[in-house]
């Protein structure tokens, strides 16, 4: 049986400290009615997959628990749940994070009332598991959105907005098989574009509907050597990505900023502040990396603009020697962290 919604939960290990709980409780109270909750537990070691079972227990009738015995990480946990998904609308929400009670009513709303096939809203950053509005996060702009012509997919392209705080129309997703990089970190920063040029219509609900839950496991607040690989590699499948479905060629300088931005600039400076001891080797491949894709793109207009004179500055020393680059961050934050004493 079709319902309107599916809600599509991926799911990793998150039974302590209530995080799943919360979560869950905020989708089963949701006011919107026929829909459903695909959880996707992907292959924990925790005890989230019995909470997702005595869920699936207690509300049979819109509530699905999936077993994954291979961990895929969230894009593979995604695209399983797209696969079991029968509904015309479908979100996707973090099990760490909760979202409003009314969420899905008032984007599904929105778009009944305008006829857009895709609709989003803000998110709010919080500490506390509590339905108290945290620190806002306007997500996308009114610009963006409306009817969508090569002017609003350019800056789709450049900031499509998170994924969790949207419903896409289902059969969008199923008529160009749209589905998540799997067996990786950061998987949205490489779907997150290409999933916006595919719709024609997109629309927003100015509230901070989602909650995003900030805690120490969270991936934001975790830097490793995977993670940072894991963004190189987003930036080579969204290049990818962009050029099997054919896009590259319409919004070639925006797709070279989505790259420089997630392949080199988010990477070099996460990289720099939150690993303890950078690797030179890194900071060659990196700078070698980009020089093969994309040797000019410090004259991108783009990144001209949304990069400040120090950022600019820090990444025009790492192209000419990633060695002085090194040696000038350690010294230029050691300075700074002495004068804060």
């Amino acid at each position: 049986m079709s319902r309107k919604l599916s809600i599509v939960v991926p799911v990793y290990n998150m039974a302590a400290d209530n995080k799943l709980r919360f979560c869950l409780d905020s989708l089963v109270n949701q006011t919107i009615a026929d829909y459903e909750i695909i959880a996707v537990d992907d292959a924990s070691t925790d005890e989230s997959f019995q909470i997702l079972k005595e869920y699936e227990s207690k509300y049979p009738w819109k509530f699905k628990a999936v077993q994954s015995f291979e961990n895929k990480k969230q894009g593979g946990a995604r695209n399983k749940g797209i696969e079991l998904a029968n509904s015309t609308w479908i979100g996707f929400v973090d099990s760490d994070d909760w979202v409003a009670l009314d969420m899905y009513e008032k984007l599904i709303k929105k778009a009944e009332r305008t006829g857009a096939d895709v609709v989003g809203c803000d998110y709010c950053m919080t500490t506390q598991q509590s339905m108290r509005v945290g620190k806002l996060m306007p997500n996308n702009t009114m610009d963006q959105t409306g009817i969508l012509d090569c002017e609003k997919y350019r800056k789709l392209v450049m900031n499509p907005g998170s994924m969790v705080i949207k419903v896409y129309q289902k059969s969008v997703i199923d008529k160009n098989h749209l589905r998540f990089p799997e067996k990786t970190f950061y998987e949205d920063n490489c779907a997150a574009p290409i999933w916006m040029l595919h719709f024609e219509h997109f629309e927003k609900v100015e509230e901070p509907l989602y909650y995003y839950f900030q805690h120490e496991a969270s991936t934001v607040h975790e830097i490793s050597m995977e993670k940072c690989m894991a963004r190189l590699s987003m930036g080579e499948k969204l290049i990818e990505e962009s050029r099997r479905y054919g896009f590259y060629k319409l919004y070639q300088p925006e797709f070279e900023f989505a790259f420089s931005k997630l392949y080199y600039m988010n990477t070099l400076f996460t990289y720099m502040l939150g690993v303890k001891e950078p690797k030179l080797a890194f900071l060659r491949e990196m700078k070698d990396g980009i020089q093969q894709r994309f040797p000019d793109f410090q004259k991108n207009g783009y990144y001209q603009n949304a990069f400040d004179k120090e950022q600019k500055k820090l990444a025009a020393i790492h192209m000419k020697s990633p060695l002085c680059f090194l040696l000038y961050f350690k010294l230029l934050y050691f300075y700074r962290a002495y004068k804060k004493k």
